[in-house]
């Protein structure tokens, strides 16, 4: 398979993406996101496997599998910052500290690798539930931006067009 194959740009971007969640878990944020993050590095791992293996031949041992509870985990900590995060109603720049950053970077490269996974499901099977954690991770990932701005005391910077 070329190293420009749909299915080789997928799963190369998810180790990208798990590159910068490792960049992020690096940083002085609390230890339960830590935790959290990496239980998502191990569920980007899982998703690397199984876009990585070709459908018409499957290993001879078993792969990890994802399932509901990967997704409901992503929404229940969505939900417990959100608890905490002022609503926006315009969109926010990225940035405004070091680490904020890092998080919005993450969540743009999980963003391009959903976009990579959707295109590989055009030509061969791609199970649904790896797009929907993708598009999940990255509302997650754009949340804990957020809120590690909040507990930083980093004001966020509202988007107003200059024209």
């Amino acid at each position: 398979m070329p190293k420009y194959h749909e299915r080789i740009e997928a799963y190369g971007t998810l180790d990208e993406l798990n590159s910068y969640i490792g960049l992020l878990c690096d940083q002085a944020i609390g230890n339960h996101y830590k935790d959290v993050l990496q239980v998502i590095q191990d569920r980007i791992f899982t998703i690397e496997s199984l876009l990585a293996t070709d459908p018409e031949h499957q290993p001879v041992n078993p792969l990890p599998q994802m399932n509901e509870d990967d997704i409901v985990l992503l929404e229940n900590e969505i939900d417990k910052m959100n608890e905490m995060l002022p609503p926006i109603n315009s969109f926010i720049l990225p940035g405004g500290h070091t680490i904020v950053s890092y998080a919005h970077i993450a969540r743009c490269v999980c963003r391009r690798a959903e976009r990579l996974t959707i295109r590989l499901s055009i030509s061969s099977p791609v199970e649904m539930i790896l797009i929907r954690y993708l598009n999940r991770l990255s509302d997650y990932l754009f949340v804990l931006a957020r809120y590690i701005a909040l507990e930083m005391n980093v004001a966020e910077k509202v988007w107003k067009p200059i024209r």
